[in-house]
């Protein structure tokens, strides 16, 4: 018998791995532009980054691994085709985009206003997408 409640992930992390072209470009862009921390580099390969209490794993592209047989890892190869994007939530997007934009993030817009929300977005080096975000409640 299995036993289906018990929570495979207990005491578990999430991690989120970003395949980047430039690891130095990267470093900065996620350090200095965003303010995420180094946990850990390995050798120049990969560094682990928190940010925001949660875990971003850098990584430059790899072919396939016999753990991830047929399976490679690249940048987003193009920026406008997006499978995956991070929101972040803050409390005056105007503010935020205003400091982000001053430490280098190059937003596709200024912040855009609809109803009770005001969001704009950024690429990091390699194209993957961000999001901020206010939400105003009524």
């Amino acid at each position: 018998m299995h036993d289906t409640h018990e929570n495979p992930f207990s005491g578990s992390a999430l991690t989120t791995i970003l395949v980047v072209a430039d690891m130095a470009k990267a470093k900065s862009f996620y350090t200095e532009v965003l303010g995420a921390s180094v946990f850990r580099e390995y050798g120049g390969d990969s560094i682990v980054l928190e940010f925001l209490n949660n875990w971003l794993l850098l990584v430059g592209p790899g072919g396939a691994t016999p753990d991830k047989p047929g399976t490679r890892f690249i940048p987003p190869p193009n920026r406008k085709d997006v499978s995956h994007s991070f929101t972040i939530r803050v409390n005056n997007c105007q503010r935020s985009y205003a400091l982000l934009k001053q430490r280098g993030a190059v937003f596709l817009t200024p912040p855009v206003e609809k109803g009770a929300e005001t969001r704009c977005f950024f690429h990091d080096p390699d194209g993957h997408l961000f999001e901020i975000s206010e939400y105003r409640l009524a």
